[in-house]
């Protein structure tokens, strides 16, 4: 018995996944690039890489300290989406009364947002005439916290609400040289104005518009509308040629879910163009689908507390696009999260949602090589810039990454540079 055990034990300890470990020359490669006398010397830099198949960091610089991730928080909605929502997204919750259908909003952004698929509302609504929303589900406030406020006017900025139409955005095209809007609705509450404004500008309080005839370029095609539970119910009258009444009631536990729309599609363009609308919408169909409240605050806490509680570092994450400064991660924890992607999401799934170098998406323009090599979420905004997915070496392994650096002066790009130098040397070395 013995002797099986002592067999058993030397099976078991060569069985077990070895510590990866660079080469004196890789280390030498890497610690040059990154050290001191790098681009890098001069700001916060952080940086991890990780085999997926032995489970064993390969190197790591400062991966122990919390950046400011941008738009790589997107990754973690990302997985609060894939394993809350599965396949479909929430889209209403409803309860008949007499000739009447009360209905609350669950989050779902698709609703003449761009062409994504069209959730088929009549199967909700066919039978009645008149229908009663109410927004009282709502709990966190249009806007997310930390987020800037005189970001309101520009598209990567719209404003969060439970039943969005349009993706809470005004249309503008340029004809001559005014404005016209849609929807069209809105053209009356477009004025001149002598100031040399070059867009078309809405009011921070309400939903009034300027433009300066000699000055108007038309360049913004997107503004943000101020949103309300009446402009709701009254776009919706406009779409559907049912009455709709605005009225701010409670959800009743006794109400039916309508799940109206694929969720995958949203997901990829949440990733690929990275569209904050699309990862603040998706948290809040998170909290319908866990407490029937759009709340994301909770909804964090309850990811952090059931998925993440392992991580090695606790993120702090307030939002789900990456627009608030509030957002802290570190790298180690970048790579975990990755890790944990890597494992549920299918493979030919998770390489479909992640921006390709030279390919697709935010990175179609970077990262450019004969075979794509980079897979990965980037994140920007005024001196950070972040990078965090995969990279496919020339050896033919696959590393999870995070590539972070915060408080640096001059553009995003001059850094997206550099880190684009580091990897095709993680990829030519590894």
């Amino acid at each position: 018995m013995r002797l099986k055990a002592l067999f058993f034990l030397a099976w078991l300890i060569t069985s077990l996944p070895t510590a990866a470990q660079l080469s004196r020359a890789q280390f030498s490669s890497l610690e040059n690039i990154l050290g001191e006398k790098s681009s890098f010397s001069g700001h916060m830099t952080g940086f991890i890489l990780y085999d997926l198949d032995s489970q064993k960091v390969v190197y790591e610089k400062n991966s122990q300290l919390n950046f400011i991730p941008a738009s790589t928080t997107k990754l973690f909605t990302l997985f609060a989406a894939v394993a809350i929502l599965q396949d479909s997204t929430q889209t209403l919750r409803y309860v008949a009364s007499g000739d009447t259908l009360k209905i609350w909003g669950a989050g779902d952004p698709s609703w003449k947002y761009q062409d994504f698929f069209q959730p088929d509302f009549e199967k909700v609504w066919k039978n009645y005439q008149v229908i009663q929303y109410s927004d009282a589900n709502q709990v966190s406030p249009a806007f997310g916290y930390g987020w800037q406020w005189d970001d309101y006017y520009y598209d990567y900025s719209a404003e969060r609400s439970p039943l969005p139409i349009y993706g809470n955005l005004l249309e503008v095209k340029k004809v001559g040289n005014r404005p016209e809007v849609f929807p069209s609705r809105f053209q009356k509450s477009i004025s001149t104005t002598t100031l040399p404004i070059k867009e078309l500008e809405r009011d921070l309080h309400t939903n009034d518009f300027k433009y300066s005839p000699t000055t108007f370029l038309g360049r913004e095609r997107f503004i943000p509308l101020l949103t309300s539970g009446q402009l709701t119910a009254e776009l919706a009258q406009e779409l559907t040629g049912k009455t709709w009444i605005y009225k701010k009631e409670s959800l009743p536990e006794n109400n039916q879910a309508f799940r109206g729309a694929p969720v995958f599609p949203l997901l990829q363009e949440m990733m690929l163009e990275s569209d904050n609308f699309i990862a603040e919408q998706m948290l809040w169909m998170v909290s319908d689908h866990l407490f029937q409240t759009l709340d994301t605050e909770r909804a964090i806490e309850y990811i952090q507390k059931t998925y993440f509680f392992d991580l090695p570092d606790q993120p702090k994450w307030v939002d789900g696009s990456g627009l608030s400064r509030h957002n802290l991660f570190t790298p180690r924890s970048m790579v975990v999260l990755i890790d944990k992607l890597y494992r549920i999401v299918p493979e030919d799934q998770l390489y479909a949602l992640l921006p390709t170098g030279g390919k697709t998406g935010t990175l179609k323009n970077t990262f450019q090589a004969a075979q794509p090599y980079i897979f990965a979420k980037s994140g920007s905004m005024s001196n950070h810039y972040s990078l965090a997915g995969l990279v496919r070496t020339k050896s033919g392994k696959t590393y999870a990454f995070a590539f972070m650096n915060s408080n640096f002066l001059g553009r995003p790009s001059a850094i997206r540079a550099e880190v684009e130098k580091v990897m095709a040397l993680v990829r030519e070395v590894l």
